[in-house]
């Protein structure tokens, strides 16, 4: 499968500090790459990436005023469209303007709608709507006048932010500092309840951060530190006593959202747009309809579980489900097209244990040849949406199914029911071989808890 995946040029591939689109962009590409999945990425030629890099623009233009946005725009969409033939599939992350290249192509488009900017915009997703492909990022952004091949939410590493059982006692607004983010509305909140304030987050509107906002920064009370890059990201969202989300729009996702989640730090948001999708109330938070609400919610922050918030986005925010559900939407509109991608070589891995090789997927199945060292056996594990099937085709094994033991012999079968608690083990002094297919709505590698493990894998829910 040959993927040609479109970022925006505002900033860089992965941003610097600010950059939403683009660290999507980033983490989808990489994700793809590690399965396998031949990638070319356009972006701006200081982009970092294990995929193949194609750059017309320099440099992003909201880094160097002396990009003109318009010009780049035109090159940098016009070089994807004109290289269309050499792949599969073009991915769009760039909004609306690349749908009007679509028809000029035989190769089909797949747009992530990251958000609608102004009701404006809408009749170019309408006039190309059924002709090119559409992912929503939530349900609650999916426009009613167009049709969607799958809502596919924002995942993100979880190794990438640490939980923390304790916090730093002060509240926290993290995002861009406009209106529409509610800077002004986290500062009342602080001020009633009497709670440090840490500001992070770029000035988009100069004019509200001089009357809404910088009177109020004192270094004491309310202190701003600028805009947060990945270095810093994981010790000021994991410090906070709560994120502070009180947006005065029908926001489409909000990545720092789930990135606060991942530190175990729980999020007060305003009841708009895609926040019930996000945030589960009196759990990982709290959704609330206004500032008395906001302050009221802060009181109860220590009802809630840090490690809980963390497993919310573990099973609904992960980056190796994102990555999964957008191969399988791939393959849905390759199906629908009648194309056959032209790279169809198996997918290879390496474990400690052993190897496998994905033989055959689609929707509802997996085929895997797994290969296990002498000796060596898998996690006593178990999947939440998916049931296997095993047949040895080389060597004997030991199976454990909820803690009943049996041999397995070369050309000997056996079913592992959705929920069950299993383990496969090389009782001989060769490799064993044997097939697993995978059979469920959802085959991503995340649903597996492991319930012991000889790599010190174990899941945190299991060791707990």
């Amino acid at each position: 499968m040959r993927i040609a995946m479109l970022a925006p040029i505002s900033w860089r591939v992965p941003p610097r500090h600010y950059g939403p689109w683009e660290r999507v962009v980033s983490l989808l590409t990489e994700g793809l790459v590690e399965r396998g999945i031949d990638v070319t990425l356009f972006a701006t030629a200081d982009a970092l990436t294990r995929a193949r890099l194609r750059a017309v623009c320099p440099r992003p233009y909201s880094e160097d005023p002396n990009i003109d946005a318009k010009i780049w725009a035109c090159l940098h969409i016009s070089e994807i469209f004109e290289r269309a033939g050499e792949f599969d599939l073009i991915h769009n992350h760039f909004d609306f303007l690349p749908l009007s290249y679509s028809a000029l192509v035989r190769t089909p488009v797949l747009t992530t709608i990251h958000g609608f900017s102004s009701e404006r915009i809408l009749p170019v997703y309408e006039k190309y709507n059924g002709r090119t492909y559409y992912v929503g990022i939530t349900n609650a952004d999916r426009h009613p006048r167009l049709n969607y091949v799958a809502t596919i939410h924002h995942g993100i590493p979880l190794e990438e932010f640490t939980l923390r059982p304790t916090h730093g006692g002060h509240l926290l607004f993290f995002g861009r500092i406009h209106p529409d983010k509610g800077a002004a509305e986290a500062i009342e909140v602080a001020r009633q309840t009497g709670l440090h304030l840490i500001i992070a987050g770029i000035i988009q509107d100069h004019d509200y951060f001089q009357r809404q906002v910088e009177p109020h920064i004192d270094g004491d009370c309310v202190q701003y530190i600028g805009s947060v890059g990945p270095e810093e990201r994981d010790d000021v969202l994991g410090g906070a006593y709560a994120l502070l989300h009180l947006i005065n729009f029908d926001e489409p996702f909000g990545l720092s959202m789930i990135e606060a989640m991942a530190c175990g730090t729980p999020v007060i948001a305003f009841n708009r747009g895609s926040l019930p999708e996000i945030v589960k109330h009196g759990e990982t938070g709290f959704i609330v309809n206004g500032i008395d609400e906001a302050t009221q919610a802060v009181t109860r922050i220590d009802e809630l579980d840090r490690r809980r918030i963390r497993r919310h986005v573990a099973e609904n925010f992960s980056l190796e489900r994102m990555v999964e559900n957008y191969i399988q939407a791939y393959r849905d509109v390759l199906r629908m097209e009648g194309i056959k991608p032209a790279s169809t070589s198996p997918h290879y891995e390496e474990r400690p244990w052993g190897s496998f090789t994905v033989l055959d997927e689609a929707h509802g199945y997996k085929v895997k040849r797994i290969e296990m060292l002498p000796g060596k056996r898998l996690s006593y594990q178990k999947h939440a949406e998916r049931a296997e099937h095993w047949m040895v085709v080389q060597g004997t094994a030991k199976v454990t199914l909820n803690g009943r033991e049996s041999v397995l012999r070369t050309g000997e079968t056996v079913d592992v029911p959705v929920g069950t608690a299993h383990r496969i083990e090389n009782l001989g002094d060769e490799r064993l071989v044997f097939i697993e297919i995978q059979r469920g709505g959802y085959l991503g590698e995340d649903d597996i808890v492991r319930l012991e493990d000889d790599f010190g894998r174990a899941s945190s829910e299991a060791k707990a």
